[in-house]
């Protein structure tokens, strides 16, 4: 048994290994068993810790939550509130390129982490400051989506950009789709989180929507 293995469990150590396994293999290499190997450990004595995979997967999306939110704490204040929310948002999305196989984990729990409804509330706290009604509020959240957690949600499928995978008779009748999904392309591996969620695509969409808003807060 090694060194680490006689390191007592707790619940904390448990979840961060649950992220480094996730991180280094993929979310669906996370299992119960593949996790107590990871911690030398048997997989009955991870239940003293943890109710079950869905309370690890609860568990880690809480851990990465709060990664955010202390990256969100570093920030030095800004005064105007498109770029303090527009620098919290890029902040928390740095997080999730560190943890690739976080947005599909969010996009599924069924119950919401308290650590993102405070990176929520730090979000409508500085609009509000920036002279938002709770109403203008409520609508931008709702334009902001996923985005404001710093990911946004595949609007198509990874393989649709392969113009050869298009049969003959859908490219006719899809002839502008086809012909722009032939054309894009996003060169830099490290700054995405989908195959249309790249840093570029992320920052337009964002600028557009803060812009959209602040001519909106202004009337």
């Amino acid at each position: 048994m090694t060194t680490e293995a006689r390191i007592p469990l707790s619940r904390e150590r448990v979840l961060r290994a649950a992220v480094g396994l996730a991180d280094e293999h993929g979310l669906r290499a996370l299992t119960m068993r593949r996790l107590a190997e990871e911690l030398g450990a048997e997989a009955m004595s991870l239940y003293y810790h943890v109710a079950k995979k869905e309370d690890v997967l609860d568990g880690i999306v809480d851990v990465v939550a709060q990664e955010i939110n202390d990256a969100v704490a570093r920030l030095a204040p800004d005064a105007d509130w498109k770029q303090a929310v527009r620098r919290r948002i890029l902040a928390a999305r740095e997080v999730f390129l560190r943890h690739r196989w976080a947005p599909e984990l969010f996009e599924t729990r069924s119950s919401t982490s308290l650590a993102v409804l405070r990176h929520y509330d730090t979000l409508v706290g500085l609009m509000r400051d920036g002279g938002f009604s709770y109403d203008l509020v409520h609508h931008a959240l709702h334009a902001l989506g996923s985005r404001a957690l710093g990911f946004t949600q595949e609007l198509f499928d990874p393989s649709a950009n392969q113009r050869a995978d298009v049969p003959p008779e859908l490219a006719a009748e899809l002839p502008n789709l086809v012909g722009m999904l032939g054309e894009i392309a996003h060169d830099d591996p490290d700054s995405t989180l989908g195959w249309c969620d790249d840093q570029a695509e992320f920052e337009f969409g964002l600028d557009v929507i803060l812009d959209g808003l602040d001519r909106l807060r202004e009337r």
